[in-house]
């Protein structure tokens, strides 16, 4: 009996089974030749939101969420955010390893001379009620960019797939700043291939008359870290949405669209959002002990606390409060900020947070940043997207050239009604 396997006593029939481990985990498929009997469909796990589910074998990113670590291809997140552009860790998410000089110098280029929209996307654009709300703009146009890319259905084509992976990374930005100049009934500005990434960004949501947008350095940077930050987050539910969309092997628009989708979700990424606005509903610092009384009395959740997978600071929180601080020297300190940092210092001194272990996650100080550097609240999940379309598309491209992948089909537990015979109209009892 190997030492690396699992060995279940099934106390229905008394037989024993081995089941092989391998890299800490149980193929769930090796349950189904435990059964009472030959026509048994066979044991299943049951995983309500795979809690405790491995659906893929990945090399993109790794989570400890215990200890607080979060790495991009083995790279621990706090240097890639104090030393690398966000295209330069998008290369180094889809490619396995980080740019030479030369590779990212075309990297970059091809990235910015792909920001352009076809004029007719504007139509598209232009479609939405004024009052729209930019994700639903967002999600809706990069759809409908794979109408104007057919080509993107040739996902098995090399070549053909990178042309979409530098579409989709140049164009997400350009459709983001565009719904937002949508939705304030300002002309759209175009992509500006002098500037880098984040601050060609910058030009196009908020360029007015000048005849050369100039970013502030500091806010372009700010940008790019949290970018960085955001860039990917393991299987999470967009990047399972883009992976299990895009196991039926549709273009990568679709599938991003719907991972964009998933991300529109409170609980997802709109939480920097509602962040905010429950730092706005407790307004001042002396209003803080009453909330937290409530908090701990179960009326309502303290947003931007807590983690679905890190038990420990969330790593990307320590750096964005570093990156605040930057910001803030610029645009002036948002009165939230003290809010924030008192809530925060209560949090992680009262026992009650501690014992449940809510620290503080990336969203907590994300959103006012992006508040403070002129974004509105709409545009906070949108802003989410931009960067994790890199993650979502690595992960996409390593679900297609993955053999063991399938389209993806969890089973159910039914727990419905048995067979039964159909009932006329005539003879049916009221519910």
């Amino acid at each position: 009996m190997s030492s690396n396997s699992l060995t279940i006593t099934d106390n229905r029939t008394g037989k024993q089974y081995e089941i092989p481990i391998e890299n800490g985990t149980i193929r769930t498929m090796d349950l189904r030749k435990i059964k009472v009997a030959d026509d048994d469909f066979g044991l299943m796990g049951y995983d309500p939101a795979f809690t405790n589910t491995a659906s893929t074998k990945s090399n993109i990113t790794f989570i400890d969420g215990d200890k607080g670590i979060l790495r991009y291809r083995g790279y621990p997140i706090e240097q890639l955010a104090g030393k690398c552009t966000y295209l330069e860790v998008a290369y180094l998410i889809l490619h396995g390893e980080l740019p030479t000089e030369a590779q990212l110098k075309n990297w970059n280029w091809n990235i910015t001379h792909h920001t352009f929209i076809n004029e007719n996307i504007k139509k598209v654009l232009d479609g939405f009620h004024y009052d729209a709300h930019p994700m639903g703009i967002f999600i809706s146009t990069v759809s409908a960019l794979s109408t104007f890319y057919p080509d993107a259905k040739n996902i098995f084509d090399a070549e053909n797939r990178h042309k979409q992976i530098y579409r989709l990374i140049a164009k997400v930005a350009t459709i983001a700043a565009f719904a937002y100049r949508h939705r304030i009934g300002l002309p759209y500005a175009y992509p500006d291939n002098d500037l880098s990434f984040t601050g060609n960004f910058l030009n196009m949501m908020f360029k007015t008359s000048e005849l050369k947008y100039q970013p502030n350095p500091v806010l372009e940077r700010a940008l790019d870290v949290l970018f960085i930050l955001h860039a990917d987050h393991e299987q999470n539910c967009s990047t399972n949405s883009m992976r299990g969309i895009g196991s039926s092997h549709v273009d990568p628009y679709s599938a991003l669209a719907g991972a964009a989708a998933a991300l529109y979700g409170p609980l997802h990424g709109g939480a920097n959002e509602a962040v905010l606005r429950m730092l706005s509903e407790i307004g001042t610092v002396d209003r803080i002990p009453e909330y937290i009384k409530r908090v701990k009395e179960g009326n309502f959740k303290l947003m931007g606390f807590g983690h679905r997978v890190y038990k420990n600071y969330d790593p990307r929180a320590r750096i964005i409060k570093q990156v605040a601080d930057e910001v803030f020297e610029v645009t002036g300190k948002d009165k939230l900020l003290d809010v924030a940092l008192e809530l925060e210092r209560i949090a992680l001194d009262d026992e009650y947070f501690v014992k449940r272990k809510l620290y503080p996650n990336v969203d907590f100080y994300s959103g006012i940043i992006y508040k403070a550097m002129g974004f509105p609240v709409e545009m906070f999940p949108v802003l989410f997207a931009i960067p994790r379309t890199s993650g979502w598309i690595a992960q996409w491209e390593e679900m297609l050239l993955d053999p063991e992948q399938k389209i993806a089909r969890p089973r159910q537990v039914y727990l419905g009604s048995d067979e039964r015979d159909f009932v006329p109209m005539e003879n049916r009892n009221p519910s």
